[in-house]
């Protein structure tokens, strides 16, 4: 909500969604009360799969601050639909893709600066959109879940 309210300091016509719940949830709603920009936040809630599809495809940019996220899976999922992001550099998905923006949690100053960034520069933004869907297409359940098999076996052929 703090870097949310440094980006509306030089971007008025800014919206910025939350979705999902959880025990966090209050708190930022209050968060955003008090940093007075309730009126530019959308408290989306739990998210159907065909409305996270939607939400996606409308955002601008894709914002996952979180301080542990051991995957990342919503980063890769904005990226499979073009929305360029911005991760923390705590992230688990932050050591495997090349093609968005990081940031450390905490630094809200490079967060809203790196928000700012894509908001205004169209080449940054298409580039990320583009290289980052790319990016995202090579990856695949298959090999892990061959692995995870592989691992099974071993284990019961030595039982």
């Amino acid at each position: 909500m703090h870097a949310a309210k440094k980006v509306l300091g030089h971007e008025k016509n800014v919206k910025f969604v939350i979705a999902g719940s959880g025990d966090m949830e209050p708190f930022i709603i209050e968060k955003a009360a008090e940093l007075g920009i309730a009126d530019k936040v959308l408290f989306a809630g739990f998210l159907s799969q065909d409305d996270v599809e939607r939400a996606y495809k409308m955002a601008d940019i894709y914002v996952m601050p979180s301080v542990s996220e051991p995957f990342g899976i919503t980063a890769l999922e904005a990226m499979k639909y073009k929305t360029p992001s911005i991760v923390s550099k705590q992230s688990g998905v932050s050591e495997v893709v090349r093609h968005c923006l990081k940031v450390d949690f905490w630094d809200v100053d490079e967060m809203s600066s790196k928000i700012i960034a894509l908001l205004r520069y169209k080449p940054l933004h298409e580039t990320l959109k583009e290289d980052g869907y790319f990016e995202v297409k090579r990856f695949s359940w298959d090999t892990p879940a061959e692995k995870c098999i592989q691992v099974y076996n071993e284990l019961i052929s030595k039982g």
